[in-house]
């Protein structure tokens, strides 16, 4: 059996892509999770876009600075570079509704995903969410697509009931969910 291409594949970043230490703000304090890496440099071989959505609340809270968060996003950059490896865009979150108010782009809300669907001018029905917490992948029921949970110290059983309720596919690991995707997909852009 096999799924169409994805048009898109949204990352969580945070417990995903890269340890979550909570409010990372110290680029050499970023490490790549084990896989993570690869797996985003074998969706770039196959010309699908990678976008990292991640709230980050630390900024409403004072935690971290904007500044601070793009000096994160620039070490992940080199980081899977060295791996031949990159992301496409980066959306970001810096509310919080206790110390901002209320928002429209903090997930599980879709403002982001949204976004990036026009932004790349894609079809949200074959997007791809990969996160590790329902949040993350919340928007695939509302958008349409395909949501993948995977499994991080940070995913709570609430998260993992609220998937399999959901029927959201889970997968231990960012490259586990990758090979997954690419193992079952048909390009259909080809015919």
């Amino acid at each position: 059996m096999t799924t169409p291409r994805p048009s898109i594949v949204f990352l969580d970043r945070d417990g995903t892509i890269i340890e979550d230490t909570h409010y990372i703000k110290d680029p050499e304090s970023v490490r790549l999770l084990p896989g993570a890496a690869e797996a985003i440099a074998a969706l770039n071989r196959e010309n699908i876009p990678v976008v990292v959505a991640t709230n980050q609340s630390g900024i409403a809270r004072g935690l971290i600075s904007v500044a601070e968060y793009e000096a994160v996003c620039d070490r992940l950059d080199e980081l899977l570079a060295a791996h031949g490896a990159k992301i496409d865009a980066s959306y970001f979150c810096p509310c919080h509704p206790d110390f901002s108010g209320p928002c429209e782009c903090r997930k599980p809300a879709a403002k982001m995903f949204r976004d990036a669907i026009r932004d790349f001018g894609v079809e949200a029905l074959h997007a791809v969410y990969i996160g590790d917490r329902w949040r993350d992948v919340a928007a695939s029921k509302e958008l349409g697509g395909r949501g993948i949970i995977i499994s991080s110290p940070m995913t709570s059983e609430d998260d993992r009931q609220r998937a399999r309720e959901a029927g959201i596919e889970n997968a231990a690991d960012l490259q586990e969910a990758v090979t997954r995707i690419l193992s079952l997909t048909e390009d259909t852009t080809a015919k």
